[in-house]
């Protein structure tokens, strides 16, 4: 069964990871997104993360329930506040019964939580704040 959270707390990666232990799996692929300082040419000092919880809940379920029906186990938590540099933001986790199938669906819920889960990044940077990370910034 799934597990999933957002979270003002900091994320415990070693409970999250042993959270998709078990005997019927043989590959367990875990991804943790951190709070980095360079983007190119731009040096963030923090982010802050905010979110439509109730939607991002109902999201994070359904791509879970969704990589879950194949018979994986899935971890996705999201922290959600002010973050510091080098701070983790993300963790998503999937055990398989084969290694190849958990990287693939580790890669395709993190892809999919950065398009489709209402969760926003308001970035600190030297310069100035900007939203939605350097991807979004058109000036």
């Amino acid at each position: 069964m799934a597990y999933i959270a957002l979270t003002k707390e900091p994320i415990d990666i070693l409970d999250l990871n042993q959270r998709l232990v078990d005997a019927q799996y043989g590959g367990i692929v875990t991804f943790v997104g951190t709070v980095r300082e360079w983007t190119d040419d731009i040096q963030t000092q923090s982010i802050s993360y905010s979110a439509y919880e109730t939607m991002a809940e109902k999201e994070l379920k359904r791509l879970a329930d969704e990589v879950e029906a194949t018979g994986s186990r899935v971890v996705l938590v999201h922290r959600l506040g002010h973050l510091e540099l080098t701070e983790a933001a993300v963790f998503v986790g999937v055990a398989s019964a084969h290694r190849a199938t958990a990287f693939k669906q580790c890669a395709y819920l993190m892809d999919t939580i950065k398009e489709h889960v209402p969760i926003w990044k308001e970035e600190f940077d030297t310069d100035r704040t900007r939203w939605g990370g350097i991807a979004d910034d058109k000036n």
